[in-house]
């Protein structure tokens, strides 16, 4: 399959967000503000093309019987390695993010590609699959966080949009990250309706 299409698939018809509404917990539990859900999504990816490439390499070797325990086990690992880069380097964001770091490990974004994709496929088609529905996650992350911030704070990346006055602290707190999030995934069906017909 042409790499390029791999990674349209991630972005645009398998978005894991927008369109197979897998992740939620990290998706509804990070993006209050932009550079949570930028930095979540980075996160995220870097573990799901590593663990990809993985579990490809391995796929040969690993028995039916321990199939999802052993994919459990590597993506288990990738998120002890970053986990520990981030408490090293990057301690405020690791801070931040709390308990989502670890979680990665049980985000069935990571275990369904594993399954679906890595374990069938060679280790590049793996990679490219991982760089798309990486960067897919990434993007409704970080669009989620943006319109939440700017909504609740009138700031995107800390940058100042709108008077310190404006501001709806209930797209700040978790009842706004269902309702962005709704209308979010209604625009985004519109428009997909609309360019079939």
């Amino acid at each position: 399959m042409n790499k390029l299409r791999i990674i349209y698939n991630g972005l645009v018809t398998e978005n894991p967000t927008f369109v197979l509404l897998l992740g939620m917990c990290p998706t509804l539990g990070t993006t209050g503000s932009a550079i949570t859900g930028l930095s979540m999504g980075l996160a995220t990816s870097g573990v799901l093309v590593c663990s990809n490439a993985a579990i490809s390499a391995i796929k040969n070797m690993v028995p039916d019987k321990v199939r999802i325990p052993a994919y459990i086990v590597v993506i288990a690992t990738f998120v002890t390695l970053l986990q520990m880069f981030m408490q090293a380097y990057l301690p405020s964001l690791n801070e931040s993010l709390g308990i989502f770091i670890p979680l990665i490990v049980v985000n069935c974004i990571l275990l369904g590609r594993a399954e679906a994709y890595a374990s069938r496929h060679s280790v590049i088609d793996s990679v490219f699959d991982g760089i798309g529905i990486g960067c897919g996650f990434t993007v409704a992350l970080t669009l989620l966080g943006s319109i939440r911030e700017l909504l609740g704070t009138g700031t995107v990346f800390g940058a100042r949009i709108f008077p310190e006055t404006y501001g709806s602290l209930v797209f700040v707190l978790a009842p706004g990250a269902f309702i962005a999030l709704g209308f979010l995934i209604a625009i985004i069906n519109h428009v997909r309706n609309r360019n079939k017909s």
